[in-house]
């Protein structure tokens, strides 16, 4: 059961691995979490706006995993700015999951037309000498947003940003290398809007004995990112945690990315506020 990892900028570890609990119903999220705990996982990615921490609390508190074992990330939501509005979101995020510190904390989206983003970074790095959170990072702050996170000389540890086959974030890439910020692909399926199946994929799905979605899963684990699928039901994060067992060769991590078409399937960043 064992996920790999990778170590951060800042010298903390991640579990490459993890569950994602965007669009899962507030409702359901306890039993959804504990069946992801259950089947494994020990990543868990939420956020504020998901309006779900209180049931990834719960589902923590009742799995008896140790607190040092898990990793979990929260997200601030874009009318949160500022350094004591900014302050005042985690406390209330930390509140709700039942957690004194969160292991990764992030700023949802960049909002270009607020001017208070860089206040709220600088704040962020407050948060993680405070102990209110182990590492932090950015969230959707693509080529055109990174560089003003990066002259404030606080480097994100990671940054989460929509990347699957045929969105590869090509511009963005070399920046995050150069700054060894990792990479968190949130909508690594392509969020049931793209026909993967019928591609490459598919063909090498049948080849090495796995589902589609096991071979994207697989070829983000070859690419180093982060990956958090998400699903309700328990057996499909089972096969989804499976992933991890399967090893592609060069050449079929090279097949797919050739799917690269500069394609997103979710909300340009330079649009949400």
């Amino acid at each position: 059961m064992t996920v790999p990892t990778l170590t951060l900028n800042d010298g903390r570890t991640i579990p490459q691995l993890g569950f994602g609990v965007f669009k899962v119903d507030p409702a359901e999220t306890e039993r959804i979490v504990t069946d992801a705990l259950a089947a494994g996982y020990r990543h868990i990615d939420t956020a504020a706006v998901y309006g779900n921490e209180e049931g990834v609390g719960a589902a923590i508190a009742k799995s008896g995993i140790p607190r040092e074992e898990l990793f979990v990330t929260t997200k601030l939501w874009n009318d949160r700015r500022g350094a004591d509005d900014a302050r005042a979101a985690l406390n209330e995020s930390l509140t709700k999951l039942g957690l004194d510190h969160v292991d990764l904390y992030l700023i949802h989206w960049p909002t270009p037309a607020n001017d208070k983003v860089i206040e709220t970074w600088e704040t962020f790095a407050t948060f993680r000498e405070e102990g209110l959170t182990t590492s932090i990072g950015v969230s959707n702050f693509d080529h055109r947003f990174l560089p003003a996170i990066l002259d404030t000389g606080i480097v994100p540890a990671v940054d989460q940003i929509e990347l699957h086959p045929q969105f590869q974030q090509v511009e963005t890439l070399p920046l995050l290398a150069e700054h060894d910020i990792r990479i968190e692909a949130w909508g690594p399926l392509g969020q049931g809007k793209v026909d993967y199946a019928s591609t490459v994929v598919g063909e090498i799905a049948a080849a090495v004995g796995a589902t589609w979605a096991q071979v994207v899963i697989a070829w983000h684990l070859a690419k180093g990112h982060i990956v958090f699928p998400k699903s309700n039901r328990a057996e499909r994060m089972a096969e989804n945690f499976a992933a991890k067992d399967i090893v592609l060769t060069a050449e079929q991590v090279a097949a797919i990315d050739a799917l690269e078409r500069n394609e997103r399937v979710s909300a340009d960043p330079a649009e949400v506020n």
